[in-house]
């Protein structure tokens, strides 16, 4: 398969994501014309290092490399992890002119790259995700940033890659369940704006989870497509981008509820939340009751998480749920705003909704647990 490249069009800040096998080992020569001085310093964790470090370092080839390796998982994504990134990249005299690589998944992606839009008020980063999830979301789009104790990724910036090296042969070292959650983003994509795309996993997901390299290419290069196209038109998530949380305001509530551990990815919530946001959206009217029924079954097919009853140990009642979601980004002037949906392919903005609705659907999913 050919390496394909989408391109994010910003103005000054548009960069390229290039997607297919064999780009680790030429990694050299798709950033060396980035950079001022050849060396880099890469952010990674200690999970992705034993796997992929030393394939990165020898692709850089005559480009020096320093590297540091934080824990791996979502708890590195707070403030102690953060400052110890940024104060080793202090350390290593980067400079604004250098490169900052994120090497790992999209805990490290970013924070990697919130600490490069802070230090020095601004330094270049390069993206090299290594997980599903990172390469069809969190890699693309500028968004950065860490969680508090207050909520999932309340601490960020806005600050553009200056590429994207989405290597599809890294997918290959994927555990199965930190594959699957990632498919958790892919289908989001059909949900919200592409039906036949949706049509398409439900043909192919099977095929694809099992390893072949070139329906992951296509799945991944579809999801680039579409979020680059979005991020050109919204960049700092005045309307449209919203789009793409289809199913966040669930999943970041369902993360907090579980301690952001194990329990629960993120891709895992996201697919949980997708399959609720279509129930509510089957609840208020807004589409047929085959949609959310549609979107668990193929869920389910891939052997994912479709429902709050498959989630293990504890969780908070629907109030407290509902308590957890007014602390998400996505708030505005106080009220919370979902992203609904038509039907497959047919997502929009919804505010002003009714929230006994929203609260009738959880503590239906938390009775059947």
């Amino acid at each position: 398969m050919p390496i394909e490249t989408v391109a994010v069009n910003l103005g000054t800040r548009s960069y390229e994501v290039r997607i297919g096998t064999g780009l680790l080992a030429r990694a050299g020569a798709e950033i060396a014309p980035l950079l001022r001085r050849p060396r880099v310093s890469v952010l990674t964790d200690g999970n992705v290092a034993a796997l992929h470090l030393d394939a990165l370092r020898a692709g850089l080839g005559d480009i020096s490399m320093t590297a540091l390796a934080l824990p791996p998982g979502e708890g590195t994504k707070g403030w102690p992890e953060f400052s110890r990134a940024v104060e080793w990249l202090l350390a290593e005299k980067v400079e604004r002119r250098d490169i900052v690589i994120a090497l790992g998944g999209g805990v490290i992606g970013d924070l990697a790259g919130f600490a490069a839009a802070v230090l020095r008020r601004g330094v270049r980063f390069v993206q090299i995700p290594t997980s599903l999830l990172a390469q069809v979301d969190s890699s693309v789009g500028g968004k950065t940033g860490i969680n508090s104790a207050h909520g999932k990724n309340l601490i960020g910036a806005f600050h553009q890659p200056s590429l994207v090296l989405a290597d599809i042969g890294l997918l290959a070292t994927l555990p199965p369940r930190d594959f699957l959650a990632g498919y958790g983003e892919v289908v989001k994509y059909g949900l919200l704006g592409d039906a036949a795309f949706f049509d398409w996993l439900e043909a192919n997901g099977p095929a694809l989870a099992a390893g072949d390299a070139a329906l992951r290419q296509y799945a991944v290069r579809r999801s680039v497509e579409m979020k680059a196209a979005i991020v050109s038109r919204d960049e700092t998530e005045e309307g449209e981008r919203a789009l793409l949380n289809l199913g966040h305001t669930f999943c970041h509530a369902l993360e907090s509820a579980t301690g952001y551990g194990a329990r629960l990815l993120h891709g895992e919530g996201v697919a949980i939340g997708c399959a609720l946001a279509f129930e509510v959206s089957q609840r208020l009217g807004l589409c047929s009751q085959e949609a959310p029924s549609r979107v668990r079954a193929h869920l389910r097919s891939m052997g994912m998480k479709t429902d709050l009853a498959d989630i293990e140990g504890d969780l908070p009642d629907a109030d407290m749920l509902l308590a957890l979601m007014a602390q998400d980004k996505k708030v505005q002037d106080g009220k919370l705003r979902f992203i609904l949906a038509r039907g497959i392919g047919e997502a929009f903005v919804a505010d002003g909704v009714d929230l006994a609705v929203v609260r009738g659907v959880l503590a239906e999913g938390l009775r059947g647990r």
